[in-house]
């Protein structure tokens, strides 16, 4: 699997952006799903994560909220929907997946990744 982020960008504290992953490969649909960010000079850290199916959704507390985990099987994306930005959510975004299936928030299970978007927040 191969995972391509788009959307990241500069905006203002209160702002919104919406980024994708795109994933190749047909066993997308298999496959839960996970975003992780970065800040410079920090360990990576989870965001939110979404099953295979989409019915089972989890978030950090930091995002809760604020942020929302979406995917479209039909198009092999996966998205997330960061409202209301504030300037410590700036970082790298990373999209992940989970072969087995359930997302979650340790990144040890997942096997994939992007090489991520970079998102900043003006205060």
């Amino acid at each position: 699997v191969q995972l391509v982020e788009s959307g990241g960008g500069l905006v203002q504290a209160g702002g919104s952006l919406r980024l994708s992953c795109a994933a190749s490969g047909r066993t997308f649909t298999t496959y839960g799903m996970g975003w992780f960010r970065q800040a410079p000079g920090k360990e990576r850290e989870f965001v939110a994560a979404i099953s295979w199916s989409g019915g089972s959704t989890r978030y950090a507390d930091s995002v809760k909220g604020r942020f929302t985990i979406s995917r479209d099987n039909a198009k092999n994306t996966v998205y997330l929907q960061m409202n209301s930005l504030k300037p410590e959510d700036t970082a790298v975004y990373y999209c992940a997946a989970d072969r087995q299936g359930g997302g979650g928030s340790w990144y040890g299970r997942y096997e994939y990744w992007g090489h991520g978007t970079q998102v900043t927040v003006s205060s």
